[in-house]
C-alpha cells in the first residue's frame, strides 16, 4: 500500500516538472527564432500554431510566451495575442545603462578569483567567437558574446546581479547582431576588445579592465544608435 502511495505522490510531482521542462524548451526555441530573425519584429505568434509545431497543448506555449514577455522579446496584446517586440531606442538605453552599471561591478569581484582553468575557458570562448566572425556566422555572434561576458563574471558572488545581467544579455542579443551585422569596424573592435579584456584580467589589471569594459559597453550602445536612428526607429 505504501508503495502505491509513494508511486502516486511521485507521479503528481513529476508531471509539473515535465510540464515546466517542456515550457522552458519552448522558450528556448522561440527565443532563438526571434533572435535569429526567423520571427521578425511585429510578427504575431499564434498559440495554436506553436502548439502544433512543438506537438503539445497550448498551456506550455502560453507559459513560454509569458516568459518571453518578461524578457521583453514579445508583447501580449489584447485580442491579438503575442507580438514580437519592435527594436526600441528607449530599450537600448535602458539595457545599456544597466549593463554599464552592473557588469564592471561584477568583473571587479570575479576577475580577482580567476584561475588558470578560468582563463583557459575564456580563451576557448574567444576562439569560437573569432571563428564565428571569420565564417560570418551571424547566428552565433550574439550567443558567444553573451557567453564570454558571463564567463567574465562567473566568479562574482552576486547571484541577483548575475540573474539581471543574464537577462540583459539575452535582450542585448538582438541588438548585438544588428550592430555587428551593419558595421565591419564593430566586428573587428568586438574581437579586439574581448581579447584585451582577457589580457588585462590575466595580468591582474582589474581596475583598468573594469574601466575598459564600461567603455566597451558604451561603444556598442553608440554603434547601435548610429545604425538605428537613421532607420527611423521609434522609442
Amino acid at each position: 500500500m505504501s508503495g502505491g502511495v509513494f508511486g502516486y505522490i511521485n507521479s503528481i510531482m513529476t508531471q509539473p516538472l515535465k510540464h515546466r521542462t517542456l515550457s522552458a524548451a519552448i522558450v528556448d526555441q522561440v527565443r532563438q527564432a526571434i533572435l535569429d530573425g526567423t520571427h521578425a519584429a511585429g510578427t504575431q505568434l499564434r498559440q495554436d500554431a506553436l502548439a502544433e509545431l512543438y506537438g503539445t497543448s497550448r498551456i506550455p506555449v502560453r507559459e513560454a510566451l509569458f516568459q518571453l514577455e518578461a524578457e521583453g522579446l514579445v508583447r501580449i496584446v489584447p485580442h491579438k495575442g503575442a507580438i514580437v517586440s519592435e527594436l526600441s531606442l528607449d530599450e537600448i538605453n535602458d539595457v545599456f545603462d544597466l549593463r554599464a552599471l552592473l557588469e564592471p561591478r561584477m568583473l571587479a569581484q570575479s576577475a580577482q578569483a580567476f584561475t588558470a582553468e578560468d582563463f583557459a575557458k575564456l580563451d576557448e570562448i574567444q576562439a569560437r567567437f573569432e571563428t564565428a566572425i571569420a565564417l560570418h556566422d551571424v547566428g552565433r555572434w550574439g550567443a558567444l558574446n553573451a557567453e564570454l561576458h558571463l564567463a567574465l563574471y562567473a566568479k562574482a558572488r552576486q547571484p541577483r546581479s548575475l540573474a539581471i545581467v543574464t537577462s540583459l544579455l539575452q535582450t542585448s542579443d538582438r541588438y548585438t547582431r544588428v550592430q555587428l551585422s551593419q558595421t565591419n569596424a564593430a566586428i573587428g573592435r568586438a574581437e579586439r576588445d574581448h581579447a584585451e579584456l582577457i589580457a588585462m584580467c590575466r595580468r591582474g589589471a582589474v581596475y583598468e579592465a573594469c574601466r575598459f569594459l564600461q567603455a566597451h559597453i558604451e561603444e556598442v550602445r553608440g554603434d547601435l544608435l548610429k545604425v538605428l536612428r537613421p532607420a527611423g526607429l521609434g522609442a
